[in-house]
């Protein structure tokens, strides 16, 4: 069982939550308890980078589906393989939140110094020739070459780094700081990440069975450019679900030319960060009725650069369309989209099983 510790100090970071009211576990109602109460199970503890989508309930199963089916349940790679994709994306993607409590699970893992030199962005310093290739490769931009892994590894690496790619935007918009109590001074966190590592590496070893999570969404067609996950039927799903659900929601409250031009700004788009100015998002949306700018602006900066949304972004959406169900599927639309059209660089030349030797 976790310690009574590490659970509280993850639930005291849902207290720091922006932009959106969370949903307390005693006041859950029926379709967020169905979420709460295998995330804190399973997980550990209720993870606020999943809570947080609570206000929109749809964006919540999809949020724990996707986690749930590629990092959490068993599968053919270790947890500890998948936890270093998870923190190398979340260094890549500066999720200092996401950052600390993946490299902690991989303390709680892994023996020897590997987990504290993914923790210090120091990749050339990990000793595990696979793990420092692994890490490389979910760090950098996405480069669009042969992934480091068999293929049929890659629906749950693959999988791993585009949750990844999701939620460390919606934390970055959402979440500040750190699950580690502010008060530890810089040169004592890798010793609270060890002990938070201590706590949370027992339940990460569980692995519960695959597939538990995909009814809390209907089924749905695999789109092309999720095909890297078509080998592993559960991660497919889970994906596909997802993906359908974020889809629809994003059909009431993003306007289709705002999607229409965050499809085209990400086309082509590796992940590297577009500049240290917004400039380029007010540039790009002037062509927009004035009306869909805001929306626009936010959906862009959450998609490629979410660690500069901000006050002004959030409010100037706000003054078109109040609410948290809406700001949340504003920003899991443009999150997802932006991750899984990375997921399908990072994915590179995969062959499909009909091309592969042997195969009809």
């Amino acid at each position: 069982m976790v310690n009574r510790f590490a659970r509280a100090a993850v639930r005291r970071s849902l207290g720091r939550v922006r932009y959106v009211r969370p949903v307390a576990p005693a006041s859950a109602p029926p379709a967020v308890r169905r979420v709460y109460d295998p995330l804190e199970r399973e997980f550990g503890v209720l993870a606020p980078p999943v809570a947080l989508h609570a206000p929109q309930p749809r964006a919540l199963a999809a949020a724990w589906v996707i986690l749930r089916e590629t990092l959490v349940a068993r599968g053919r790679c270790t947890r500890a393989a998948r936890e270093a994709v998870a923190a190398a994306v979340s260094l890549g993607n500066a999720c200092p939140y996401c950052v600390d409590v993946h490299t902690s699970t991989l303390h709680g893992l892994v023996r020897g110094p590997d987990a504290a030199a993914v923790a210090a962005d120091r990749v050339d310093a990990v000793t595990d020739p696979a793990v420092r290739e692994l890490v490389r490769w979910a760090r950098g931009p996405a480069t669009g070459d042969p992934p480091p892994f068999p293929d049929d590894h890659a629906p749950e690496l693959v999988g791993v780094a585009v949750t990844f790619h999701y939620l460390n935007r919606m934390v970055n918009v959402f979440l500040d700081g750190s699950p580690l109590p502010p008060a530890v001074p810089g040169r004592l966190r890798g010793g609270a990440r060890r002990l938070l590592g201590a706590m949370m590496g027992p339940t990460a070893r569980r692995e519960p069975r695959p597939g538990a999570a995909l009814d809390l969404l209907p089924p749905a067609p695999l789109p092309p450019d999720l095909g890297w996950a078509a080998g592993g039927p559960t991660v497919a799903a889970a994906f596909a679900r997802a993906s359908a659900a974020v889809d629809e929601l994003a059909a009431t409250a993003v306007p289709a030319a705002v999607r229409d031009l965050v499809g085209e700004r990400i086309a082509d788009w590796d992940g590297s960060p577009p500049g240290i100015s917004r400039a380029w998002a007010g540039d790009a949306v002037v062509g927009l009725p004035p009306a869909y700018r805001p929306t626009a602006r936010l959906a862009l900066l959450t998609a490629m650069a979410s660690y500069q949304v901000d006050d002004d972004v959030v409010d100037d959406h706000r003054r078109r369309v109040p609410g948290d169900a809406d700001l949340l599927a504003v920003t899991a639309w443009a999150s997802l989209t932006a991750a899984r059209r990375l997921g399908a660089r990072m994915a590179g030349a995969r062959r499909r099983p009909a091309d592969r030797p042997g195969a009809g």
